[in-house]
């Protein structure tokens, strides 16, 4: 292997590594689609570098290179959005971010038709192995709010509104994940930019070119079309500090295929929700039956059977019954998994689940 193919090696390995996990290939191809992304440069820094920010210095010297250099270096990669950034003790600090949630979407400006080809190689040949690991998931499912019984309670987690109100600044993108299937001659139905992006500070999103800003009212607004579209809300699977929406197709999203494609049920943590059916109501249109992605309803005689192992408690099958007679209810007790409550405890659960030593990434 040359030398630069030993840098992506460690890099892939360096990224298996986090609670995130990365897909690896057989093929060479998990590798391809790094040298797409990071210069050997850069892939040199990050496999020395933590999830956690740290100083400049810290960072050149476990890599060994001039701290001046790796400065340069470092400030390039965080404006790729390989890297968060923010302040140190001694300047700005930096800190790896994961493959998924993170560099990946962050590819956003400079995401062309090899590296989607690539990415779309790698997904077929791992069938998502290595992302789409056991609990908990990386996303979580949050229902259509009006799909939801009036008498039960809500929480803030679990609602559209409750999540915007803790914010300043709004902001809407491109779907990736519907960008990189036109690109590799795959273009879905669904409308493209509707990611909705939000942040507890005003002016987040002023200087990024890819992110339009919107007021909250656009963005609510946006996320009433996607779910008029028939896309389901999906967001990080924590309780706190969650600043994005998205709204995935099951012909594109990264995750979602994971259970549509490839019948990883585990790959996207449902809510805490079931439909339910009132069969007085209903009149077995079939209508929910085109509306539901993960193949939870049927109707094998005169009522709509809802499948509570399939049932991802989206509600998108509520707002397209004619009758109302589609509901969410909260699932029993027993069966609710509430998501871990910040992104700490997701990591330890995660990195628990996946056999992964956290301490060597923090």
């Amino acid at each position: 292997m040359t030398d630069i193919g030993s840098v992506y090696e460690r890099l892939a390995d360096r990224l298996a590594s986090t609670p995130n996990g990365f897909m690896r290939s057989k093929k060479g191809t998990d590798l391809r689609l790094l040298a797409k992304m990071y210069t050997p440069e850069e892939a040199a820094l990050a496999v020395h570098m933590h999830l956690t920010r740290e100083d400049v210095a810290e960072i050149a010297a476990r890599a060994g290179v001039d701290p001046k250099a790796a400065h340069q270096t470092l400030k390039g990669m965080a404006r790729k959005g390989l890297l968060t950034v923010g302040r140190g003790k001694e300047g700005l600090a930096f800190g790896l971010l994961p493959f998924i949630v993170g560099s990946y979407e962050e590819s956003l400006p400079y995401l062309d038709q090899e590296m989607a080809q690539l990415f779309e190689e790698l997904v077929q040949e791992t069938r998502g192995e290595g992302m789409l690991a056991p609990g908990p998931a990386i996303q979580r499912i949050i229902p259509v709010q009006e799909s939801v019984d009036a008498e039960v309670d809500v929480l803030p987690y679990e609602a559209v509104s409750a999540l915007l109100d803790q914010s300043k600044s709004f902001g809407v993108r491109e779907c990736i994940c519907r960008k990189q299937k036109s690109l590799v001659g795959e273009p879905c139905q669904y409308p493209h930019f509707n990611c909705v992006n939000f942040a507890p500070v005003e002016g987040a999103f002023a200087n990024l070119d890819y992110v339009q800003e919107v007021t909250k009212e656009e963005a609510l607004r946006i996320l009433r079309e996607a779910e008029e579209a028939g896309l389901v809300h999906t967001v990080y699977n924590q309780q706190e500090s969650i600043h994005y929406i998205c709204n995935c197709c099951p012909c594109c999203c990264g995750i979602m295929r994971g259970i549509v494609e490839f019948g990883t049920m585990h790959a996207l943590a449902r809510s805490d929700f079931l439909a339910v059916v009132d069969g007085d109501q209903c009149t077995a249109c079939e209508s929910c039956i085109e509306r539901c992605h993960f193949g939870a309803l049927s109707v094998p005689g005169d009522v709509c059977v809802v499948d509570p192992e399939r049932c991802m408690g989206c509600g998108l099958c509520v707002s397209a019954c004619p009758s109302d007679a589609l509901h969410l209810v909260r699932r029993p007790a027993e069966e609710q998994a509430p998501p871990p409550e910040d992104r700490r405890a997701w990591m330890e659960e995660r990195a628990a689940a996946r056999g992964v030593p956290l301490q060597e990434m923090l």
